[in-house]
């Protein structure tokens, strides 16, 4: 089995006004976090280099915020646009919040190929994790990115304080959208966030993963934040329950394991890189 790698670039943290509960990067909510509005095209480049030399394939350009304005999109577009010149064999990911098929449009021009926007829960859900904006905006972005021409990239966060029925419920609005890739994210409890300080049992996350790679047999199933916080050096049985995708590296506001170690463990068991998206 081929593993697909994906790398992360927050570029623009701890600024966002909505209070959605489970994040950190929320000002409501004056986690300890490290807070910019932008961060240098010139370290975009290297992190991207970076990413690229650890067999990343996916490269995604994060912002905080609840969406696209103006200057973000001159400035996501801008970077696009730096990184595909000095490594242009990377393929960009685009995380930038809610946005306009126009807006979309203008990201896919300037080298963005995919769009990663996740319904974070259940619609049933929604209403206990965020006030400040609605559900529905969220699976229209998904829909506005497909119409755009770019490839979506969407899941959900796991462990929030769902019962197992509304999990199912996510997993099916997911598959309803007929994602590319499907990152699963596991709740990493923080003092400052008011969703419950527990973690998700490694036995639930692997149930979710088995559902997913159900409900999606070709998608790209990704397990992203929380992988090492639920598993530990136990992750790799995340692959044996479907996945077959992780994200290597930094979160947004959390530490990942050493892309080093993770490339160390996939060679010893066997596991092929992917050297493409669409492989």
């Amino acid at each position: 089995m081929k593993v697909y790698l994906c790398a992360i670039s927050n570029i623009s943290s701890g600024v966002c006004n909505e209070d959605c509960a489970f994040c950190t990067q929320s000002t409501k909510y004056k986690a300890d976090i490290a807070r910019y509005k932008y961060k240098a095209i010139e370290t975009i480049i290297e992190e991207a280099k970076k990413a690229k030399a650890a067999k990343a394939i996916g490269f995604c350009l994060v912002t905080a915020g609840k969406g696209i304005d103006n200057k973000i999109l001159e400035y996501v577009s801008q970077a696009a646009k730096a990184v595909k010149e000095a490594v242009p064999e990377i393929s960009l990911i685009g995380c930038n919040g809610t946005a306009s098929l126009e807006d979309l449009r203008q990201l896919k021009a300037s080298g963005i190929d995919n769009y990663n926007h996740n319904l974070e829960s259940a619609k049933s859900f929604y209403p206990n994790i965020c006030s400040t904006h609605s559900w529905d905006e969220r699976y229209q972005t998904c829909l506005n990115a497909k119409e755009a021409g770019l490839n979506l990239c969407t899941g959900g966060i796991f462990g929030m304080g769902e019962n197992k029925e509304q999990r199912m419920e996510l997993l099916e609005q997911i598959a309803s959208l007929d994602p590319m890739s499907v990152p699963i994210n596991f709740y990493h409890p923080n003092p400052a966030l008011p969703l419950p300080q527990q973690i998700i049992s490694q036995q639930e996350a692997l149930g979710i993963i088995k559902e997913a790679r159900a409900l999606m047999p070709k998608a790209m199933i990704m397990v992203a934040g929380g992988r090492e916080l639920v598993f530990g050096d136990a992750w790799p049985r995340i692959l044996e329950a479907g996945a077959n995708a992780i994200v290597i590296g930094d979160y947004l506001t959390t530490k990942g394991e050493r892309p080093d170690k993770d490339l160390t463990t996939l060679e010893q068991l066997g596991y092929e890189i992917a050297t493409s998206c669409h492989e």
